[in-house]
């Protein structure tokens, strides 16, 4: 199984391998920076080689890059709008750099527009910064469906693809939370879940998967990630998702040879919470 979760880039990639490594993971994701801005320290800066290679020693690749939050294709801001396109672009360079083939991108937010507006600036925005060059997928997330974001459902994920001219540049990363949160019934009938998502937009279009529990019931549209099968007594709160039904998933017929990317929250450097959540879930 391919599993592991976010790390840290603080001191390059050689640290965040590291970090991976303490956790028995054999992948990781990474933000190449802070999620809120647009801050990044220079490529030459983030010990790529370094990570490189102990990542050869230690049995860790497929690594995972997600892009920031900051990114809003969807937005009718023609500043915010370039932004995104032009920083996209420059998080593909960095992924490209560091050696990773998967970026993770939450759609957009139509805010004050419609859906069909969004939909139609994500996909153009899409097409200006993928080219033939393009290296990694542009993987883009299941959504919760709070606000007016988009990808809530496959239907709109779809809508998304369809209007991409290099669709086989484009991914999905499934997020368990946000499945739940958007009201698909990932614990009593995940088979029936990956079915229709496999007639809408096909199993092999899903290349990374966030596993978290979810701090809500079943179509709340909150996303609020809980750790794996947490109880009350928590510090975090409860999951509502479940340790069996998520164990199911991540050993599903479905997502055999997928990357898992735990999200689950962290609570101190004594728990060790990551490296626990990846020896159960191997099981």
């Amino acid at each position: 199984m391919k599993i592991g979760s976010h790390v840290s880039m603080s001191g390059g990639l050689i640290n965040a391998a590291k970090e991976a490594h303490s956790y028995n993971a054999n992948t990781f994701m990474i933000y190449t920076g802070a999620p809120q801005n647009t801050k990044r320290s220079p490529i030459e800066k983030l010990k790529i080689e370094e990570g490189k290679k102990f990542m050869e020693e230690h049995n860790i690749s497929d690594i995972v890059v997600h892009a920031p939050y900051i990114i809003n294709l969807a937005s009718y801001k023609e500043d915010t709008y370039d932004l995104a396109i032009n920083f996209l672009k420059q998080e593909i360079d960095r992924t490209t750099a560091i050696g990773s083939d998967y970026i993770v991108l939450h759609p957009g937010s139509f805010t004050d527009k419609t859906l069909e507006y969004g939909i139609e600036r994500i996909s153009n925005g899409l097409n200006q910064v993928l080219t033939d060059d393009t290296k990694p997928f542009i993987c883009l997330e299941t959504m919760a469906g709070k606000g007016s974001e988009i990808g809530r459902n496959f239907e709109e994920l779809k809508a998304i693809i369809d209007k991409v001219y290099k669709k086989e540049k484009i991914g999905i990363c499934l997020d368990t939370c946000h499945l739940h949160d958007s009201g698909y019934d990932i614990i009593n009938d995940f088979d029936g879940v990956m079915n229709n998502f496999d007639k809408i937009i096909g199993i092999d279009k899903i290349k990374v998967v966030h596993i978290n529990g979810s701090l809500n019931k079943c179509g709340a549209k909150k996303d609020r990630h809980a750790n794996i099968g947490a109880t009350e007594d928590n510090p975090k709160g409860k999951d509502f998702i479940g340790f069996d039904a998520i164990y199911n998933i991540v050993h599903s017929k479905y997502l055999k040879d997928k990357i898992f990317i735990l999200e689950t929250p962290w609570l101190d450097t004594k728990t060790n919470l990551y490296k626990q959540e990846i020896a159960m879930l191997r099981g």
